[in-house]
């Protein structure tokens, strides 16, 4: 008997989970044709997101002991072994160090010089796509300012055509009006929350390059004390 029970609580549990799942979709459809560009831009921005957090998680992988390695051989006069290690490391850091020790032997200004325009190379790579998520961000809302408008207009088109118009025909065109202009504001909203969190992930990868520039050319500099 309690094995029947439960069964039957397990089943209603999953229908109204079912219709619940089917009730949320059909108010998104009430939004009408809008929620389709707005669909289309949710998906946008999740695809980016996650395309450029894998690519700046990959970048921001630096071993903690690279720059000393680096610095032992340079130390030693062992370029050879300290060009192979940053070669064969890949992420940024390691590309910009690779190009420093090719200009050893020239002026500092001339090293500084070529680490910088790596450097500038690598963000630009780390940044790529990123500005798709801000422009989503700040277009989504208005796709849910223009949903607003035509809420507004079908709610005056029954007043103006249907001199007493039902709540149900007054409730279509809130409908309009309200879920787009909410689901324009989420997805902005997560839009720019995404695009918040990569740029602090850039930002610290880029002072790591900083502070790795730094303490190349401090090795290439401490030999000359």
């Amino acid at each position: 008997m309690n094995d029947i029970i439960l069964q039957v609580d397990s089943l209603s549990k999953a229908a109204s989970s079912s219709v619940q799942v089917e009730s949320v979709w059909s108010l998104l459809g009430k939004g009408g044709p809008l929620m389709i560009p707005m669909g289309i831009l949710f998906a946008l921005a999740v695809f980016f997101f996650i395309e450029r957090l894998l690519a700046i998680n990959k970048a921001g992988k630096i071993d903690d002991n690279f720059m000393r390695i680096i610095r032992d051989h340079i130390i030693t006069g062992n370029v050879t072994a300290a060009r192979s290690l940053a070669k064969n490391t890949d992420n940024p850091v390691a590309r910009m160090i690779d190009k420093g020790i090719q200009r050893i032997g020239k002026p500092i200004d001339a090293i500084e010089k070529s680490m910088d325009n790596v450097g500038k190379l690598e963000m630009y790579k780390m940044e790529k796509n990123l500005s798709i998520l801000s422009v989503i961000s700040r277009i989504a809302p208005l796709f849910g300012f223009v949903g607003t408008i035509v809420g507004l207009v079908l709610l005056l088109k029954q007043f103006a055509t249907i001199s007493n118009p039902s709540v149900s025909q007054i409730a279509d065109a809130m409908y309009v009006k309200l879920i787009t202009s909410a689901s324009g504001l989420i997805i902005g909203m997560l839009a720019y929350l995404g695009y918040s969190y990569l740029d602090t992930q850039i930002n610290r990868t880029a002072n790591r390059m900083e502070s790795a520039s730094s303490d190349f050319i401090d090795m290439l500099q401490e030999p000359q004390k």
